[in-house]
């Protein structure tokens, strides 16, 4: 059915267009300021220029120049994106052999269990972030590489999320599966997961965003600078004398701009994993 053209639905994308302005336009003026001098920033901050790159092409990658030479910011992306990969990797793993559990495998507790999961969902990170420290710390892994990426792995929402997709898998193909001889981790690796692209597609990519983003955690487990994430490292390059206007918003464009190629490119899985997530397949 065709959706009726009426004052409401005019109204409607009115609200939408304004809501999208408020959201974009700091991330054009931070764009455009990354891309002009010092001076012209504040001189061009009370009219439309603001949201707009120097007048001159020479001007708009010299402050990108100038930050990477100042700064050792391509070991810190490649810190991030390791970090990122390891997670997303990781996650669709770990959490996919939980959610397989909990939809496919009868073991004594599992509704008691799968309850306290749900209940993780409301818990703040902030309540556990001393309890995970303590433990990292109990362990020897503070300021290691794999203090940063272990405590990421699992989510109580994506176990979830595999969970709901498992549960729509007939379980005749798993029956099938094993009597021709399969065993629970190749009907996991080979039926499950490839019927669970969605989720599958979904859970990496908000597992490597999520650690792309992550400012507290490395921040608190890391002291070696050469091991910090780009997120910790902006915090550092703000803070190194001299500070300028243009090279701080270079920065975060760099950090800024893989995120949304990513999103951009993973939005209809993502769309579909969360779409599906409440009846399985989709």
């Amino acid at each position: 059915m065709r959706r009726k053209f009426g004052p409401l639905t005019i109204l409607e994308y009115i609200c939408l267009v304004l809501l999208a302005v408020l959201f974009i336009f700091p991330l054009f003026w931070m764009v455009a300021s990354s891309m002009k001098p010092e001076a012209e920033i504040y001189n061009d901050m009370s009219n439309i220029k603001a949201f707009l790159p120097s007048f001159h092409p020479s001007d708009w990658f010299v402050s990108y120049k100038q930050v990477l030479l100042r700064f050792h910011l391509l070991g810190y992306i490649g810190n991030s994106l390791f970090y990122g990969l390891c997670v997303a990797v990781g996650s669709i793993i770990i959490n996919g052999m939980a959610g397989y559990a909990f939809a496919k495998l009868n073991f004594s507790g599992k509704k008691v269990l799968f309850g306290l999961l749900l209940a993780i969902l409301i818990v703040p990170f902030e309540t556990i972030l001393i309890s995970q420290f303590t433990i990292i710390h109990s362990i020897g892994l503070v300021d290691t590489r794999l203090a940063v990426i272990l405590p990421a792995l699992a989510g109580a929402f994506n176990i979830y999320l595999f969970r709901n997709f498992f549960m729509a898998i007939p379980k005749e193909i798993i029956e099938s599966a094993k009597l021709d001889g399969a065993n629970t981790w190749q009907v996991f690796w080979r039926i499950m997961l490839p019927m669970s692209k969605p989720a599958v597609a979904t859970v990496g990519t908000l597992a490597f965003i999520g650690s792309w983003n992550d400012y507290i955690w490395p921040l608190m487990v890391l002291t070696d600078k050469s091991k910090f994430p780009i997120q910790v490292a902006i915090t550092a390059i703000n803070s190194t004398d001299p500070v300028y206007t243009n090279q701080v918003m270079a920065v975060l464009t760099i950090s800024t701009v893989p995120l949304i190629i990513i999103y951009i490119v993973a939005q209809r899985y993502i769309l579909e994993g969360i779409g599906g997530s409440g009846t399985g397949i989709k």
